[in-house]
């Protein structure tokens, strides 16, 4: 009996850490994507091999920490202007069809493109959870440098007047410097719960 319970424990172990290894190499890499934004324009990673940098925003319509969130993302976006980085967001809501996007964009001021994740092909890829999400990615290896909020302005029921630490800045900075982003540090991101299929 002993035996048996030492093959099943060893059989669980080697089970979880099979999974946290996928799970580990899940949040790697985003995969090719061709996805429609809110002005009706297709978009693809291979598209974007010219940028040094991919940002992501996981946008999604209604949220209150999505939307007060979006002033900070202009201001990064703003900063990088002239670094190659390009901002995209997308949304993987299954109740947020196109034309709520674009109505969301045009109330909100979203000036960049906001993909409609259909499938939730993106969200399912980087192992999304919630809204105001940021995601660095290399368009021409796949890889996820990083992953979290944009700063620390914004949380549940709290809001600061101004930000102290600025995670997408800082993992932008490092990234384009050669450096790698040290994902101990940064809190996990605060937004609306995505509705998955």
């Amino acid at each position: 009996m002993k035996l048996v319970s030492k093959f099943l424990i060893l059989g669980l172990l080697a089970s979880v850490s099979q999974l946290a290894a996928a799970d580990d190499e899940w949040l790697k890499s985003i995969p090719e994507f061709t996805l429609t934004d809110h002005l009706g324009k297709t978009h693809s990673l291979d598209q974007y091999q010219d940028a040094d940098l991919l940002v992501f925003y996981v946008q999604g319509n209604g949220c209150p920490i999505a939307r007060i969130a979006l002033p900070n993302l202009r201001e990064v976006r703003s900063e990088f202007a002239d670094r190659n980085v390009e901002f995209l967001a997308f949304n993987a809501n299954i109740q947020d069809n196109p034309d709520a996007i674009r109505r969301e964009a045009d109330n909100f001021g979203i000036d960049f493109p906001s993909l409609k994740d259909e499938g939730q092909v993106l969200a399912k890829a980087l192992g999304v959870e919630r809204t105001a999400e940021v995601f660095v990615v290399d368009p021409r290896t796949r890889d996820v440098f990083f992953r979290g909020p944009i700063n620390d302005q914004l949380g549940y029921e709290t809001q600061k007047n101004e930000a102290s630490r600025h995670y997408l800045k800082d993992a932008l900075n490092t990234v384009l410097a050669g450096g790698q982003v040290d994902m101990d540090n940064v809190p996990d991101s605060k937004g609306c719960l995505i509705a998955f299929f």
